[in-house]
């Protein structure tokens, strides 16, 4: 008995261990990014290419763990017409979240860009109705109005507004909806299932390859102009390293509780973020309106998450019961098969 509460102590431990982990790393990364952007002693203000050097290294360090060391798996099932129809969808938006984030933060400060942020859930429930995948209802209408509410709110709060760093980060919000949506797709409509290394794995190459692109034509220039290129490599591959870590933290959290686990994490990390940037950076000034607006918008998202957890469990249920029933079903019909 004793052995057993011990084992469930450190099994609890090590998945608050992991939760931590996440929230520490996600936070992080942010204020990383802002730093390498921002700071006049990395000289590094690429968004484009940092986010590319990012999926780059995301490519090679993948390929590397599921097939030279073969320490993670990568699931069969991945057909050309399913990379080239879900994939690369994926790959595009995701490639645009990322950098359109990333080039928000040279206009705009941390804690704004996260308050923004707070609206994802109306985009992705929007996209959801128009792709089938979400139902409208006037619940539904209620919470996506109290968050949209409360953004508005946070909006008006702040003091140094810049529209072009707003524009900026609602186009990665906008880029990470239609990401969620895709991937939704790719699980219900195509039934493969991916865990989050074997996303970037597929996922990386793409993005990598659609920020190229625009790399060439938008910030290869303004480098090549500025002269010689004299960024820190070292600081860049710790970068980059820590948004490999990141992803890894999702997997691990995810695999020992669940992906509303890390949306709850997501709040409270985005807390963090708002509270410690105005600790941490010069840009960040926070009010009352800014912090009453996005507790409105929060209180929102969590009840946004709750209603989608209801739902899940309500799914799962109904699933349970048609299986018990289609296994009395059979049962029944084999023993009448016996005693005829």
């Amino acid at each position: 008995m004793a052995g057993k509460m011990g084992r469930l102590c450190r099994e609890d431990g090590l998945t608050y261990a992991y939760i931590l982990l996440y929230i520490a790393l996600s936070s992080g990364q942010i204020f990383f990014n802002k730093w390498v952007l921002s700071s006049k002693q990395i000289n590094f203000p690429y968004p484009l290419g940092l986010t590319l050097l990012h999926m780059v290294f995301s490519s090679v360090l993948c390929f590397i763990l599921t097939k030279v060391l073969k320490i993670m798996k990568v699931e069969d099932g991945m057909t050309a017409e399913m990379y080239a129809t879900s994939v690369v969808p994926i790959g595009a938006t995701f490639a645009m979240t990322l950098w359109l984030g990333n080039t928000a933060y040279l206009y705009i400060s941390v804690a704004f860009a996260q308050m923004l942020k707070a609206i994802m859930p109306v985009a992705v429930f929007i996209l959801g109705v128009a792709a089938g995948l979400e139902i409208m209802s006037y619940r539904m209408l209620f919470i996506m109005s109290v968050i949209s509410f409360g953004v508005l709110v946070a909006s008006y709060g702040e003091i140094d507004i810049s529209w072009v760093g707003v524009v900026y980060q609602m186009g990665g919000v906008i880029g990470e909806a239609l990401r969620l949506i895709f991937m939704e797709i790719l699980v219900k409509r195509k039934g493969l299932k991916m865990n989050p290394i074997a996303v970037m794995y597929y996922v990386s190459p793409c993005s990598a390859l659609c920020l190229f692109i625009p790399w060439i034509f938008l910030e290869k220039p303004k480098m090549d102009e500025a002269g010689t290129w004299t960024f820190q490599p070292v600081v860049l591959i710790l970068n980059c390293l820590c948004t490999f870590a990141l992803n890894l933290s999702v997997f691990l959290v995810i695999s020992h509780t669940s992906a509303l686990t890390i949306r709850v994490a997501g709040v409270v990390k985005d807390w963090v973020v708002v509270l410690l940037s105005a600790v941490l950076f010069a840009d960040t000034k926070l009010t009352v309106i800014n912090l009453f607006g996005y507790g409105i918008a929060i209180a929102g998202v969590a009840a946004y998450n709750n209603f989608k957890l209801k739902k899940e469990v309500s799914r799962v249920n109904t699933n349970e019961s048609q299986n018990v029933e289609v296994t009395s079903l059979v049962n029944s019909s084999t023993s009448q098969r016996a005693d005829s």
